[in-house]
């Protein structure tokens, strides 16, 4: 399956989403081939069965977060949808912080409640309304959500096998490895002779001949 990536279409159908959605939907922009919609967090439900009931995106597909802790809503929540007969998917995002929940869409597609706990899970998102908020991928007891930006490596709890007690233990973490979120490649950030990466003797120099 191809995937629409015209994007005066794509930005027809924006318009077309935009002009009877009544403020649940704010804004809508193209990139990358994908039409991407942004909305109030409160009114995510409205808005859902605006998409499924008005344009046609039945099936909820998947369900993310991004963090970005310099704001003061540092979390997106992001919804894809697709359309089947239309051959078109497109993206929701809305915006919350740490202590205010996101209304379930479980209501509108069943197929939210995993999505929704694992974006709990991972980045502490709470969302308002959902049967069975907890959560989904990480151990009993775990402690934090390992995608928010200031969650250390290592985590807080170290789990092994303690061969005397002949059971797992968990115990806290000693030295705490915090990431260093400089956003540069390995590859193309550092200058060469500055630090050599292992495999960087074997690259030709530049402007040599095969």
């Amino acid at each position: 399956m191809t995937w629409p990536t015209d994007p005066k279409m794509l930005e027809k159908l924006g318009k077309a989403i935009l002009k009877d959605a009544k403020g649940i939907l704010t804004t809508a922009d193209v990139q990358f081939g994908d039409l991407t919609l942004t909305g109030p967090a409160a009114r995510v439900v409205d808005a859902m069965t605006y998409l499924r009931d008005a344009h046609g995106f039945h099936l909820l597909i998947d369900i993310c977060g991004a963090d970005y802790p310099e704001r003061e809503r540092r979390f997106d929540v992001v919804y894809h949808l697709l359309s089947m007969t239309r051959n078109l998917r497109v993206r929701v995002k809305v915006q919350t912080d740490e202590d205010t929940a996101v209304p379930s869409v479980t209501p509108v597609f069943p197929a939210a409640d995993w999505y929704e706990r694992e974006a709990f899970d991972m980045y502490g998102v709470f969302f308002d309304g959902h049967p069975d908020l907890r959560r989904i991928l990480t151990d009993y007891g775990f402690h934090g959500h390992p995608l928010r930006k200031d969650f250390p490596m290592t985590g807080y709890v170290e789990v092994r096998y303690d061969d005397e007690l002949k059971r797992v233990v968990y115990e806290p973490v000693k030295s705490v490895e915090w990431r260093n979120w400089d956003f540069l490649s390995p590859w193309e950030g550092i200058e060469k002779g500055y630090a050599a990466l292992p495999g960087d003797e074997k690259a030709p120099e530049p402007g040599a001949k095969p």
